[in-house]
Order: C-alpha cells, then sequence, then structure tokens
C-alpha cells in the first residue's frame, strides 16, 4: 500500500473521529439529533451514525482528548456561533497533530517508511 498524506488520515479517519465524540457528548448534554446536526454542521442521518457507531472510526483516544471534547461540547451546546464550533473542533484536530497522535495513527494505518518524520516536521509548523 502506498503511504496517504497525513491530511488524508485527517479527513478519513480523525475529523469523523471527533465528530463522532462531539456529537456523542452533545447527546450526553440533552440535544437532540437535529440540534447537534445543526451546530456540528452535519447532517442529521451522519449524527445517527455517528451515535450507532456506524461512521467516525473507533479511535483510541487518551482521557484528556474526552475532556478536551467535553471543554468544547459545553461551548457548543451553549450557542455559539458556526464560525466559533469551527475554530474549536480545528483546535480539537491541531492539539492531536501537535501531540504526534496523528503520526502514531499514520503509522498504525498506512506502510510509513521507518526514517519518516513528515508529522513532527508538520506539527512543528503548526
Amino acid at each position: 500500500m502506498q503511504m496517504r498524506f497525513p491530511c488524508e488520515i485527517v479527513i478519513w479517519y480523525l475529523l469523523p473521529a471527533i465528530r463522532s465524540a462531539l456529537a456523542k457528548e452533545l447527546a450526553n448534554l440533552g440535544l437532540s439529533q437535529k440540534d447537534i446536526s445543526e451546530k456540528l454542521g452535519i447532517s442529521e442521518a451522519a449524527v445517527s451514525q455517528y451515535m450507532k457507531g456506524k461512521r467516525g472510526r473507533k479511535i483510541d483516544f487518551t482521557t484528556e482528548f474526552y475532556e478536551m471534547v467535553r471543554e468544547v461540547a459545553r461551548h457548543v451546546a451553549s450557542s455559539i456561533s458556526s464560525i466559533e464550533v469551527y475554530r474549536r473542533t480545528c483546535n480539537l484536530c491541531l492539539e492531536l497533530r501537535k501531540r504526534a497522535f496523528l503520526c502514531d495513527l499514520h503509522k498504525k494505518l498506512d506502510n510509513v517508511p521507518e526514517d519518516c518524520n513528515l508529522c513532527p516536521c508538520l506539527s512543528e509548523d503548526l
């Protein structure tokens, strides 16, 4: 298998897993699937699939990550603007990239060369 770009890993695996975690946390806060879809800018069908575990590949996030998700979810539930929702979601993703989480995930999913240092270099640029 040819190595994919790190951004492809974000799009196909990391972002759906982040959305899934956010959707579940928003549901725990009492929001309906319709409200969740509106706040996250995704379809109700996507929210349903996240809730059922059909979308958003299971990724083993740290306890610290889930604490960050809970914090973002509290802000999202409190009617912040859609731009602010996107900013906070992007910040979650950036944190995972800075902490080499993306690099570790990439190595699990692809045949990444031993001498690859792309993810750490990208993290330095963030």
